[in-house]
């Protein structure tokens, strides 16, 4: 397994089929209808404009096995420190140390970047997400529950959250 920085033009199908599995047969993305090949493209402008990094663990034979980003928090100007992430691993290839490996990576590129806290809304049943999280320092910062209705059941979305030692000397404004 090798990690990419992945762009549209390489990883966005891959990515897509992902997002849409995760869609259509979990609670992990609290979103409904299937999401375009279209979207994509403003989904990447997106993580550029921010430069948010996408990275990808790819295997030996070029398949993308999972990806890992992060996105502004909250839009305004004060959480500028804070991102909010995600992480989502192939269905053929969950449970193989994937999903822990990119997280590692994304903590390392949120430090480079020099955020203080990353965040990650887990449905409260995901317990491998959960646990994943816990296993690298995440705490858990609170519940909302009854936060969104899919499969004809309310959601209960928990808070992960870790805090880093950077930046050295942050600054208002």
């Amino acid at each position: 397994m090798q990690f990419v920085a992945c762009t549209h033009e390489s990883h966005a199908s891959a990515i897509l089929e992902i997002f849409n599995d995760a869609i259509a047969n979990s609670t992990a993305l609290y979103d409904y209808k299937p999401r375009t090949l279209e979207s994509m493209l403003g989904w990447f402008k997106a993580k550029e404009g921010g430069r948010f990094p996408v990275i990808g663990a790819v295997g030996s034979d070029g398949q993308l096995l999972g990806f890992a980003s992060y996105g502004t928090f909250r839009a305004w100007p004060a959480y500028k420190y804070s991102v909010e992430h995600s992480v989502y691993v192939h269905k053929d290839h969950r449970g193989k140390g994937i999903g822990l490996a990119l997280m590692q990576q994304l903590i390392t590129a949120a430090r480079d970047q020099q955020y203080h806290v990353m965040v990650g809304g887990i449905d409260v049943t995901n317990t491998g997400s959960i646990a994943l999280h816990k296993r690298l320092g995440f705490t858990h910062a609170g519940t909302i529950k009854h936060a969104a209705f899919k499969f004809g059941r309310w959601l209960d979305l928990g808070f992960y959250q870790l805090l880093l030692e950077t930046p050295a000397y942050p600054v208002d404004g």
